[in-house]
């Protein structure tokens, strides 16, 4: 700190007595360092020659100095004051706490809504699913439209005649009908309605 920048001191002073605490030379340090680029040692000899002046007050401890505001230059508080202050603040730490259920239900709301579709997706969503649902139903109807079924009969022939050349294959019932290229319906995933 410099003589003629003697800024070191008025930022101390009205530090102290805006936060009107005590303080070691090590906290107005760590404080004050990063605002206002004061050096430790200039902010102990700041706070040293401002206990000499008798604008703040000094008291040791062991080895350690705590340095606080002169109490003389704020006005008396009487207790009515106090109470008051008191009731003051017990009203805006019942606000605080509304305010932040308040601010926290918001958050979760807006979770929420971040994660949800919005309207654009959720009405491409749905024309893609219509359009799947109208392509099974095509499906549905050319099944019943065609004329090929095969009767009860026929597939009891061709489970005789399966059931003859099997006799006589070497390899299982699957891989027959693998090389012969007949899909059943459990290859297809088939589930028969219920009548």
């Amino acid at each position: 700190m410099s003589k003629k920048d003697n800024g070191g001191l008025t930022v101390i002073f009205a530090y102290l007595n805006e936060k009107n605490r005590p303080y070691s030379a090590q906290d107005v340090f760590n404080n004050l360092q990063k605002q206002h680029g004061l050096g430790k040692t200039a902010v102990v000899k700041a706070m040293e020659q401002l206990a000499l002046e008798g604008k703040i007050k000094e008291k040791t401890y062991g080895k350690q100095k705590i340095y606080f505001a002169d109490q003389a230059q704020f006005a008396e508080v009487s207790e009515a004051d106090l109470k008051a202050i008191d009731s003051r603040i017990s009203d805006l730490s019942t606000l605080v706490q509304v305010i932040s259920q308040g601010c926290r239900q918001l958050d979760t709301e807006l979770k929420e809504l971040n994660s949800s579709l919005t309207t654009e997706e959720m009405m491409s969503e749905i024309k893609e699913l219509k359009a799947e649902c109208s392509a099974y139903r095509e499906h549905l109807e050319k099944i019943k439209s065609a004329t090929n079924h095969v009767t009860p009969e026929q597939k009891e022939m061709a489970s005789d005649m399966m059931g003859s050349i099997l006799e006589g294959y070497p390899k299982t019932k699957k891989q027959f009908l693998e090389e012969v290229g007949v899909e059943t319906d459990e290859d297809c995933k088939v589930t028969m309605p219920s009548t």
